[in-house]
């Protein structure tokens, strides 16, 4: 295991300085699930506060945009594209999360906090039903580019 790089010889917390990395096209998707009761899941489309799976969609875009002012050591990132797509299942909402920048640096942690935010809207549109609403899997399934290289997540 490498070691963690966002703290330095003595232990503190530091931003990684990421200025002699190359510029490369770097690429990152990650996905969360909503767990909802099937009587949640038939009132999603009359949905008083609006229609909440566009709202988180447009809520996880806005939260990537935004990622350095969430995680301390995350460098802002001028994102080339972003997009959430929110699919209903059986048991609740499927979250896919997607990020993409040409930069020094990935953009994992923008396309987790989209993710993440996605699911935390809908929560939010949906918890007057519910309170018990369980989000869950939030995580990185892949990503490209970079020093690293490719990342493709193998467990479920």
């Amino acid at each position: 295991m490498s070691k963690l790089s966002h703290y330095d010889s003595s232990g503190r917390a530091r931003m990684v300085d990421v200025s002699d990395k190359p510029i490369t096209r770097r690429e990152a998707v990650a996905t969360a699930f909503v767990e909802l009761s099937a009587a949640v899941l038939a009132a999603l489309p009359a949905n008083p506060k609006g229609n909440p799976l566009e709202v988180a969609r447009i809520a996880g875009i806005q939260a990537a945009k935004r990622t350095a002012e969430l995680i301390p050591m995350c460098h802002p990132l001028a994102l080339s594209f972003i997009d959430v797509v929110t699919e209903m299942q059986p048991n609740g909402i499927s979250i896919r999360a997607i990020a993409a920048t040409s930069g020094p640096t990935g953009v994992e942690m923008e396309a987790m906090v989209a993710a993440s935010t996605a699911a935390l809207t809908i929560y939010d549109m949906c918890k007057a039903m519910d309170k018990g609403i369980v989000i869950r899997e939030i995580a990185l399934q892949q990503k490209s580019g970079g020093k690293s290289g490719d990342y493709q997540r193998t467990s479920a």
